[in-house]
């Protein structure tokens, strides 16, 4: 059997791994790490760079790789694993980032620049660019990935970190750009630019030469725009526990449609249902049927 007829796509997410810490115990998080699950999900073949520190939390949280079947290049270094306070008001979440943890010092190694040789696509965003060493070794990560591969920028506004020069900076790496409508309001003034979300959209896509550009509107719609296509659903209404990992899901699933061959609108379909799907159950990574 020709072995190339089973190769599952490579999808790589690079920033942080961490515990979302709710009121009621911790379920394990991170964004691009989050993107990678819901493609592993999917029938891609995930692996997560980070760091982790030596300590329970660490431990625990490459447990969770593991038995999500997610490969992962997680070195263990000399600090705390990453965590993040997360209160709940009707269902929406509000973040506080503990600083200075693992994942803002990911070491750049060999194995991680081959892995990414080879991969179909990568997921990053601004938030695990807020210390310099993490900054350096994703940056310079993303410059390995192949021409051809999806280079997935979610901007994942958080906090105060980050600034129109990075977002400017990590555009020119990427060629998917996904942000919500909140983040469309911050990015309009950052950028000075006028008209509705559809023309902030589309000056994206033509000013960086963007592949995709991927619009969330939370429980109201969702828009995804190619140079020659664009496609907008309504989001299916439906019983929430909780949002976290919602964005992340719909652009796992989304990039997962895309590398198995689908078309951008049966992508975009399989990415509204996935993050249906996980505001239905609580933390990021619920278990699939």
């Amino acid at each position: 059997m020709d072995g190339n007829t089973t190769k599952k796509p490579v999808v790589v997410g690079i920033g942080e791994l961490l515990w979302d810490v709710f009121p009621t115990g911790k379920v394990a998080g991170g964004a691009p790490i989050n993107f990678v699950y819901h493609a592993t999900q999917l029938g891609s073949e995930g692996h997560a760079i980070s760091a982790v520190g030596n300590d329970l939390f660490g431990t625990e949280i490459i447990q969770e790789l593991e038995k999500n079947n997610i490969a992962y290049l997680c070195e263990t270094i000399p600090y705390p694993t990453g965590s993040v306070k997360v209160e709940l008001k009707d269902g929406q979440p509000s973040y506080t980032i503990i600083e200075d943890v693992a994942w803002d010092h990911i070491p750049l190694s060999q194995k991680a620049i081959e892995l990414v040789k080879k991969a179909d696509a990568v997921c990053f965003g601004t938030l695990a660019l807020r210390n310099n060493d993490s900054k350096e070794t994703v940056e310079t990560l993303v410059s390995y990935a192949p021409a051809n591969a999806l280079r997935f920028f979610d901007i994942n506004l958080r906090q105060h970190y980050y600034s129109k020069e990075l977002i400017a900076e990590l555009l020119t790496k990427a060629n998917v750009f996904k942000i919500n409508d909140d983040e469309i309001k911050v990015i309009k003034e950052m950028f000075n630019l006028e008209g509705s979300e559809d023309d902030i959209c589309k000056w994206f896509l033509e000013k960086y030469n963007l592949r995709y550009v991927v619009l969330t509107a939370g429980d109201k719609y969702s828009v995804i725009y190619s140079p020659t296509e664009v496609s907008r659903i309504d989001t299916p209404k439906v019983q929430v526990a909780d949002t976290v990992g919602a964005g992340d899901a719909f652009s796992g699933a989304f990039v997962a449609g895309i590398l198995a061959g689908k078309s951008l609108r049966e992508s975009h379909e399989q990415a509204v249902k996935t993050a249906a799907f996980v505001c239905t159950k609580t933390g990021a990574w619920p278990a699939y049927n």
